[in-house]
């Protein structure tokens, strides 16, 4: 089966990538050395192709209603156009089908950016519930936008260079809004802890801005960067640390899930319903090793497993995201079974690190 390509495709290549299948998609692993582009990121400036990811708007008279019934969170928190929220869209059991970014949009609009591997599961759910509701409401999947995040310290002092002409309008922007120019969308949120711009623009676009950033010394990054950096920050990957058999609750999300008032949004009895069976930690390992997803944690009130487990190249050591037993909170200590010994770990509360800083 062949595999999609963003439009970036040809200039990863060009520039050295290593390219695997990402999702169904051919995307760039590293373009020679994964430890450097997680440095240039947290130190200076990197790049991401993220086109695989998948915009969605929202429009309709009845948008509003409909993603405060199809989302945890309540987008209603959202008062004027530009500002953004992290949430979670759960199925009725509670568990998470996917996790996203809505933006508001003039005209009571919204744009959701979801994941790569569960975009077309996605747009189906969203679309059968829109049925079901019969609310005026239309989604509108835009794979005619390329998305490329820039991201580090001097993340927004090089996209500047490379885009003088939006600097005025983006130079205020906080953290977690966005703006549209033309049709350019920037917004200021991340996937990797530090500051920067996720920018989405027409696929022909994509290539002439890559190349303005590259020329402005901001580094190309792949997904194994993405990856150890994300981490690093204490950030969910879906399908690794999540599925639709756990809930925000046994994930570190309970902060995404808005209960207050009667919205009765999808998998809300559920939440309500049933304890978490578990909680949610980070952890060092305190041994020479690399903690890796599914090996077992053991503690004195049970056991548990690593979700999500790597070097971080930031601190020089070993880190994860585990599900332990409810009662286990950080501070606490655990022990990590790799390749048959059981190696210490502290249990510590994420993220690792953030804006640079270690935090644990």
């Amino acid at each position: 089966m062949s595999l999609s390509a963003t439009p970036l495709h040809d200039v990863h290549r060009e520039m050295g990538a290593r390219l695997v299948d990402f999702a169904g998609w051919s995307m760039p692993l590293h373009y020679g050395s994964q430890i450097e582009e997680h440095h240039r990121v947290r130190r200076d400036a990197g790049m991401f192709d993220v086109s695989h990811m998948l915009a969605i708007d929202v429009e309709g008279a009845g948008a509003r209603e409909f993603l405060r019934r199809m989302l945890a969170n309540d987008v209603a928190r959202l008062r004027e156009p530009g500002r953004a929220l992290y949430s979670c869209m759960l199925a009725e059991n509670g568990g998470v089908l996917d996790d996203l970014i809505v933006y508001a949009r003039p005209d009571d609009a919204y744009r959701i950016v979801v994941n790569a591997g569960t975009a077309k599961k996605d747009r189906e759910w969203l679309e059968a519930r829109a049925r079901e509701t019969r609310l005026d409401v239309t989604l509108k999947p835009r794979r005619d936008l390329a998305m490329i995040a820039v991201q580090g310290p001097r993340a927004r002092e090089k996209f500047w260079i490379a885009r003088p002409s939006l600097r005025t309008v983006t130079e205020n922007l906080k953290n977690f809004a966005a703006t549209e120019v033309d049709d350019t969308f920037v917004a200021r949120t991340g996937y990797t802890g530090e500051d920067g711009f996720e920018v989405m623009l027409p696929a022909e676009g994509a290539e002439g801005l890559w190349r303005a950033l590259a020329r402005a010394d901001v580094a190309p990054a792949g997904l194994a960067a993405r990856d150890t950096l994300r981490l690093e920050a204490g950030m969910n990957l879906y399908g690794q640390d999540m599925d639709e058999n756990i809930t925000p609750f046994e994930c570190g999300l309970a902060w995404t899930v808005d209960l207050s008032g009667a919205r009765d949004f999808i998998g809300r009895r559920a939440l309500e319903q049933a304890p978490p069976r578990s909680a949610f930690v980070g952890l060092v390992l305190q041994d020479r090793g690399v903690m890796r997803a599914h090996q077992s944690v053991h503690t004195d009130s049970g056991t548990g497993e690593i979700t999500s487990g790597g070097f971080s190249p930031t601190m020089n050591r070993s880190i994860a995201l585990a599900r332990v037993p409810p009662d286990l909170a950080p501070g606490g200590r655990a022990q990590v079974e790799i390749r048959g010994s059981a190696l210490e770990a502290a249990v510590v509360k994420p993220p690792f690190v953030r804006q640079g800083k270690v935090l644990v």
